[in-house]
This record gives structure tokens, C-alpha cells and sequence, in this order.
């Protein structure tokens, strides 16, 4: 059916399009909150972690302690020394003769061995401490000489006889003695007179090696002829007059040798040195102290010569000082020291320290009380 013409046509209003929903601000704010709690909630949780981390307990970490000691503790002075025969003296014979022998550098003379000729007679070798300063001769003659007599002749074999008892060290010139110096001088190929004259033998300590000879055949004889040395090898020291205090004779100390050895000996002699002079004499060097260090064991500086070595000489010396390891002491802010003990930090006074041992004191401490040690 077609609609009439004249017929009213209905208009239907069309609603416009929806206009797109725009985010508000309100909605922006509500993100960034959500996403500010997320960050603070996994922020939260990491510090709780580590918090927790650090509430874990420790390793526990071990420390190294000591016991307190009762000890001696010397201060030690080093001096350089060296390996030889020791310093060399002269020797000046005692007799108005011509010199007519005189051995080779480096000979070693023994008791009873001659030491040079002179009007081509021996001059022997005995030991003592003083020498012959009078003739020896005439029968019931007393004297510590004659004593030196008496023993160099025992001691190259010869009897001697009975000796009157005596209180002191003095020997007697009996006839069995007198005897007995004519059998040697005979064996020694001189008249057997049965007394000795002075130079006919000369008195040292000991054996000698000859260091040098300072004269010719034809020379007179009372007059230095040669420089000797002990035939032992020694240490000799060159020490300043300041430390004349800690260098004894007889004192022990330790030598320390080339190839870090050490080995233990003693202060022989300790003699003075003239100081070097200039011509017109005026002095050139110092005066030192000679020192000879003799070795308990020989045979460890038998084989070296000349060789380099330093010498522990001891000094100021406390007995049964209350002494730690200097490595338990600790130092305060406040200044002096203290030590880690038992009961905690135990502040301590210190004397003397020596060969890596510290003096202290200190309230409540004693001999074996546990200290705490660096490490």
C-alpha cells in the first residue's frame, strides 16, 4: 500500500553519538596510590629480610690467649765482631844476646818448644802468669818463679820430687828440682848447670802462633822481636768506651755466625786500645775497647776465616718479672696500656721490655693468668 499524498509523514529523532569517556582525575590519583602501596609494601618486606638477615647469630671467632710468666728479662746489646786469631801482642825477649833463629809467620809454638835462638841457644816456651824475673839457682829457693818452673817441668815429663807443704802457691828449689832442670837442659842440648837465668826461657799463657816477625838474625834479642796471637780461633770485638758497662769479663754471650748459627761463648779479656795517632800526635780515631769472645765448642770456628759475625752482649738484667707477650698489650685512648684478662681490660704498668716479653703489673694479676694475644 502506497501512503497518500496528502497523508502527515512522522519524523523519528535520531539521539546523537556517545561522546567518548574521558579518565577523570580522581581515577589518575587512585593509580598512582595503588602502585605507592606496592612499592612501600616490597620495600617493607626487603627491610624485614634484612633485618632479619642481620638477626641471624654470628659466627663466633676464636681468640689465641697466653699465661703470664715469672722469667728473668735482659736487655741485649749486638757488636760486630770478626773470626781470627785475635789481636796480636808483641813479644820482646828478656836476655843480652844475638838474635841467631826466629820461626816462620805462622808457626805455632807449644810449651817447651823454643821460641827464637839467641847466641844459637833455645829460648823455650813455658806457661804462667808472671815472668822469670831473677836467676833460678841455689838450693832451698822459694818463689812463685820457681812454682812456674816446678809445674812446666812436670808437665813435660820430668820428676820433680816431694815439695815441702806449703799454705801459699810458692814452690821450693829442692835438689830433687834442681835434678830435674838439669835433665832437661841436657835434653834441650845447653850445659846442664841445673839454673836458669832470665831469657833463658820466656812465660807466656799458652801456646802462641806468630802473627809477625819484626827483626832479622843479628838483631839483639832484648828487644821486641815478633807479635804473637792465641792458636785458638776467637771473636774479637772493636767496642766504643760506652759500652765499657755491658761488657764484663767472663760475661756469657751468644755469637751469631755467617750462616745464622748461633752458638754460646765468652768474655776472655777486655783491653783498652790506644787511639790512633797522627804525626805530631795528635789523636786520629777514638779509643776503643779490644774484646776477645772465646766459643764454648772450638770446632764450630775451626774452619772460618776471617769471617763476619754479630755478638749478644747482655745488659740490664730484672729476675722473676711478671712478664706477657708484648702482643697483649693494648693501648688505651687515654694513653698507657692495658691487658685483655678474665674479667675484661686489666690496666697495667710495664718495666722492662726484652726479647718480645713485656714487665707489667697490674691488680689481680699473677703468674698464669690467661691473657688475650693478638694474632
Amino acid at each position: 500500500m502506497h501512503p497518500t499524498p496528502d497523508a502527515p509523514t512522522e519524523v523519528i529523532p535520531i539521539p546523537p553519538p556517545p561522546r567518548p569517556r574521558r579518565r577523570g582525575p580522581r581515577r589518575l590519583v587512585a593509580a598512582v596510590l595503588v602502585t605507592a602501596v606496592v612499592v612501600v609494601a616490597g620495600a617493607v618486606l626487603v627491610t624485614r629480610h634484612r633485618a632479619g638477615a642481620q638477626r641471624q647469630p654470628a659466627e663466633r671467632t676464636e681468640v689465641t690467649t697466653a699465661k703470664l710468666e715469672r722469667r728473668d728479662l735482659s736487655t741485649v746489646r749486638t757488636l760486630p765482631g770478626a773470626i781470627g786469631y785475635g789481636a796480636a801482642r808483641p813479644l820482646t825477649g828478656h836476655t843480652a844476646a844475638t838474635v841467631t833463629w826466629l820461626p816462620a809467620v805462622g808457626a805455632t809454638v807449644k810449651r817447651g818448644r823454643q821460641l827464637f835462638r839467641a847466641d844459637d841457644k833455645p829460648v823455650v816456651l813455658f806457661y804462667g802468669s808472671m815472668p822469670l824475673y831473677r836467676p833460678i839457682t841455689g838450693e832451698n829457693m822459694a818463689g812463685r818463679d820457681v812454682r812456674i818452673v816446678l809445674d812446666n817441668l812436670k808437665a813435660l815429663g820430668y820428676a820433680t820430687g816431694r815439695q815441702p807443704a806449703r799454705k801459699d802457691d810458692q814452690a821450693v828449689l829442692t835438689k830433687d828440682l834442681i835434678a830435674a832442670v838439669k835433665r832437661w837442659q841436657k835434653d834441650l842440648g845447653v850445659p846442664p848447670s841445673g839454673q836458669l837465668a832470665v831469657g833463658d826461657v820466656e812465660v807466656l799463657s799458652g801456646a802462641v802462633r806468630v802473627d809477625a816477625v819484626s827483626v832479622q838474625p843479628g838483631s839483639p834479642a832484648n828487644a821486641p822481636l815478633m807479635s804473637v796471637t792465641s792458636t785458638r780461633k776467637v771473636v774479637t770485638v772493636a767496642a766504643e768506651l760506652g759500652d765499657a758497662a755491658s761488657v764484663e769479663r767472663g760475661a756469657a754471650v751468644t755469637v751469631k755466625l755467617p750462616d745464622d748459627r748461633t752458638v754460646k761463648a765468652r768474655v776472655t779479656t777486655v783491653g783498652r786500645d790506644l787511639a790512633a795517632t797522627a804525626e805530631g800526635g795528635a789523636a786520629t780515631a777514638p779509643a776503643k775497647l779490644t774484646v776477645t769472645v772465646t766459643v764454648d765448642d772450638p770446632g764450630v770456628i775451626a774452619k772460618l776465616d776471617s769471617a763476619d759475625v754479630d755478638v749478644d752482649f747482655p745488659g740490664r738484667t730484672v729476675r722473676g718479672a711478671l712478664a706477657a707477650p708484648i702482643e697483649a698489650l693494648v693501648a688505651l685512648t687515654e694513653g698507657g696500656y692495658a691487658v685483655q684478662g678474665p674479667a675484661g681490660l686489666v690496666a697495667v704498668r710495664t718495666g722492662m721490655f726484652a726479647n718480645g716479653w713485656v714487665e707489667l703489673d697490674g691488680a689481680g694479676l699473677t703468674e698464669g693468668t690467661d691473657v688475650v694475644v693478638s694474632s
